[in-house]
């Protein structure tokens, strides 16, 4: 078994960290082969445009409307919806609303250590 493994993940027991300007994320899951981070963004926040070779990612959204740039098409995803993003697609994540965003990552593999910065 995992050396860190818990069951039960909150964000009480989750590691923390912060990235870009302002946003936050809780690790429920950090392994090589699973990634299952929970996100929040404040308003105006936005992503640096990148792709990850290996990892695919689904985003699921718990509050708020994000703005996903995947290869240059704009979608709009809501609460309770989810974007789905294969390796090698150029994409970022932006909060252009006057709320805090909050959402779900799961990465397979793992993302970090997999990224690539475009621009």
């Amino acid at each position: 078994m995992e050396a860190n493994f818990k069951r039960i993940a909150d964000m009480t027991v989750a590691q923390h960290y912060q990235w870009g300007d302002q946003c936050d994320g809780w690790h429920f899951v950090k392994t090589n082969e699973l990634s299952v981070i929970r996100e929040a963004m404040p308003p105006g926040t936005t992503e640096q445009m990148h792709y990850h070779k290996r990892a695919r990612q689904f985003f699921y959204l718990l509050s708020g409307t994000a703005t996903f740039n995947i290869d240059g098409k704009i979608f709009s995803v809501n609460a309770g919806q989810g974007i789905n993003i294969l390796p090698g697609e150029k994409h970022r994540i932006s909060n252009q609303t006057e709320a805090e965003i909050t959402f779900l990552v799961v990465s397979v593999p793992k993302s970090h250590g997999d990224r690539v910065n475009v621009g």
